[in-house]
């Protein structure tokens, strides 16, 4: 679509007899250029991946080793982001981006993944989540699977545990529910959640609407789960786990309960819009494909596990096509980072797959392939169909677009790290036009990356998350020695695999995004 001044320019130059409708025609689309045209709040549905890779679906990467049609019909049924990140190259603080629409650093808190029973919640009391919001807007709310932002669990004697596996031995379950952090607690009508990742990190139970139905009182042991290839169950640690607890059909379990919450509220409350968000175990280690999808690719069994997530995402919007409510459903996927270290290294060695799909670096990094991802949404009547996007995005970016959708006036101290994208969504914005004056992410130390167009400034030295002196990551370290410099400037449109580093080279521009790092921290 031309821009909103190209096409007010061309109506004036043709008549001055035409000024008047010009001018209309100007007003309108000023009015128009960010808000919506369907005739009622669209349901809202995010899928939440969790570390998938720029390159783990086959619409991102021409040389996956495995295919993944449904995500690429998503992909085609809307628009695709080739410039998406997430806020983190970790779970937990970019879980907090997609809740608060910040970056952890907001909390004054250092940047961890919760384990055991470790808390309080990144989310303080008086957030405003993005379910919170919506709740407000009139929508039903609800999150199935990985939760992952802490909770405040105590023991006994009244006093809140601290984390740590031994700590979960000691959670007093009358005290600690309902969760006072919990998703309830933080604007979700229905939830059934994990508290950690489903699979790696005890402790293994479910929470249903901030209770606990049954407690961890088994031990784990690792060697009871299936180790597809012999090592796939890599990252399985063990704990303490509620009886009956599923660790190979997690994400089956996760799909189903979304299914049942889709089909209650559209046949009880029609009218009513939903928020409904599924946080997969998939692609997080260990990879535990689900016997159904085991040996349904040619690429092992991580390429059985995205093609699980590829399935089940597709029979969830096949679902919604049956309810009768596909119309009028924005559908959003992403992924919380990049990809796992050994998941890397094991699709590139045994199938020649790149899950960074080409970018340097990958999970808890600071370069692109830490924190670079699939974005793809799809809303009939209102996205075009095929459209590919490289504007610059983040995971925090969907608090303001939705809010923009539901018609929300925000208070300015919400959601700081967060800009609105309906106009790119609506194809209103020119091209090559950001609406992100700048964007900050965060890598596993909690140290800054920043970029300004196509500059990128980290404000640290090597990769901010792994270590590429270790015998495993040494193949994919750079060949050449790293400069001594303190930090890292990049232009990523001459140099996309983040190898010349401009420190010095280019000191102006480095020292104005110094400055301007400064200013947005502190």
């Amino acid at each position: 679509m031309p821009s909103t001044r190209r096409l007010c320019a061309s109506v004036v130059m043709r008549s001055r007899i035409t000024v008047l409708a010009a001018m209309m025609t100007c007003l309108s689309l000023v009015l128009t250029s960010q808000t919506v045209t369907a005739d009622k709040q669209p349901n809202i549905l995010i899928i939440y991946a969790d570390d998938l890779g720029y390159g783990d679906l086959s619409s991102y990467n021409e040389k996956c080793a495995y295919q993944t049609p449904r995500l690429d019909q998503l992909a085609a049924e809307g628009i695709r982001f080739t410039d998406a990140h997430s806020p983190s190259t970790i779970c937990s603080p970019s879980r907090y981006g997609l809740m608060s629409g910040q970056c952890v650093f907001r909390t004054g808190r250092r940047t961890t993944a919760f384990e055991g029973a470790s808390g309080p919640s990144y989310l303080r009391p008086d957030d405003l989540t993005i379910a919170e919001m919506l709740q407000q807007a009139g929508y039903k709310t609800a999150i199935f699977g990985k939760w992952h932002l802490g909770l405040t669990w105590y023991g006994s004697d009244g006093k809140q545990l601290r984390g740590g596996f031994k700590d979960v031995t000691k959670i007093d379950y009358e005290r600690s529910t309902p969760l006072i952090d919990g998703p309830n607690n933080q604007g979700f009508d229905e939830s059934f959640v994990t508290p950690n990742c489903p699979t790696t990190d005890p402790l293994y139970l479910y929470i249903e609407n901030g209770m606990v139905p049954v407690p961890a009182n088994q031990r784990h042991k690792s060697d009871t789960l299936p180790n597809p290839g012999g090592k796939w169950r890599w990252d399985n640690d063990e704990g303490w786990k509620a009886p009956g607890y599923e660790f190979v059909e997690a994400d089956v379990l996760f799909f189903q309960k979304t299914r049942e919450f889709l089909d209650a509220h559209v046949n009880k409350s029609p009218e009513q819009p939903f928020f409904a968000i599924v946080s997969t175990q998939i692609a997080h280690a260990p990879v535990l494909p689900a016997d159904q999808y085991s040996g349904s690719t040619q690429a092992g069994a991580r390429g059985d596990f995205v093609r699980e997530l590829d399935s089940l995402t597709g029979d969830l919007l096949d679902y919604l096509k049956e309810l009768g409510v596909d119309d009028n459903t924005l559908i959003i996927f992403n992924s919380d980072n990049g990809p796992e270290t050994m998941h890397t290294v094991w699709m590139r060695e045994d199938h020649q797959h790149d899950a960074a799909g080409g970018w340097r670096g990958m999970k808890r990094d600071g370069w692109e392939g830490g924190h670079r991802v699939p974005m793809m949404m799809k809303w009939p009547g209102q996205i075009s169909p095929g459209r590919i996007s490289d504007q610059l995005i983040n995971t925090t970016d969907i608090y303001k677009t939705l809010a923009t959708v539901a018609n929300v006036d925000l208070p300015k101290n919400v959601a700081l790290d967060s800009f609105n994208m309906l106009p790119e969504l609506l194809g209103q914005v020119p091209a090559g036009e950001s609406i992100r004056p700048h964007m900050i992410t965060q890598s596993f130390r909690g140290e800054f990356q920043l970029r300004v167009g196509e500059w990128k400034y980290l404000d640290h030295t090597g990769s901010g998350g792994n270590n590429y002196n270790d015998r495993v990551l040494q193949p994919y370290a750079k060949k050449v020695a790293e400069t001594d410099y303190p930090g890292q400037l990049y232009n990523l449109k001459q140099d996309p695999m983040e190898a010349v580093n401009l420190y010095e080279q280019e000191a102006a521009k480095r020292k104005e995004m110094q400055a301007l790092l400064k200013s947005i921290v502190e």
